[in-house]
This record gives C-alpha cells, sequence and structure tokens, in this order.
C-alpha cells in the first residue's frame, strides 16, 4: 500500500530550527520526484521545494530560499525538508507528495499526498 507519513511539525520560537521528515512505503522515493508544500489557513497551498530523482533540487518560494533545505536519503526511503532561521509567517501545515515524473512547483501536478505535519512558529 502507498502511503506518505509527514513528521517532525511542532511548535518553534522565531529563529528557531526544525527538520520534517517524508517517509515513504509501498514505493521507493528515489524512481520519482518529491515536492514539499504548505498550507497556511486561507491561503492557497504553495510549493517550496522538490528533489528529482536525479537528485536536482529545485526551490520554488523565494521567501524560504537560503534558510530551507530539502534532502533524500534513499537508504531510509525519506526526503526531509530542514528548516532554519524560521518566522511567524512560516507557520502552516507541511506536505509532502509524489509526481510520477519531473519536479513541478504546482501541487495539482502531484499524484500522491501525505497528511501532512503542523509547524507553528510562534514566541
Amino acid at each position: 500500500q502507498l502511503q506518505l507519513v509527514e513528521s517532525g511539525g511542532g511548535l518553534v520560537q522565531p529563529g528557531g530550527s526544525l527538520r520534517l521528515s517524508c517517509a515513504a512505503s509501498g514505493f521507493t522515493l528515489d524512481y520519482n520526484a518529491i515536492g514539499w508544500f504548505r498550507q497556511a489557513p486561507g491561503k492557497e497551498r504553495e510549493g517550496i521545494s522538490c528533489i528529482s530523482r536525479r537528485g536536482v533540487m529545485t526551490n520554488y518560494l523565494d521567501s524560504v530560499k537560503g534558510r530551507f533545505t530539502i534532502s533524500r536519503d534513499n537508504a531510509k526511503n525519506t526526503v526531509y525538508l530542514q528548516m532554519n532561521s524560521l518566522k511567524p509567517e512560516d507557520t502552516a501545515v507541511y506536505y509532502c507528495a509524489v509526481r510520477w515524473g519531473t519536479c513541478s512547483g504546482r501541487p495539482a501536478e502531484y499524484d500522491y499526498w501525505g497528511q501532512g505535519t503542523q509547524v507553528t512558529v510562534s514566541s
């Protein structure tokens, strides 16, 4: 059974860090493109970053460049999103998703989603 499970979210103070994990089962992550997205209350889901099956990383969100980094551990079949220097405006539900093709920043082009993990940045 195909499954994506995000973890690592939580409450963090401004300036802090979190590492989100996206663990896959039922398929092999490194054969596909995996994207990270987020959705804040009242806002549309937006693409953050993607890692292709060749390991090419693409960033889509200017506001997180230099702070967020996507990576993949093929042995653990897991993709990560390292988030540093977090700001209150980073508060959102974070999702990972798989695309049976190349990377894209458009949520509608992804084929399967995890359930999301809440990240709250607040003092």
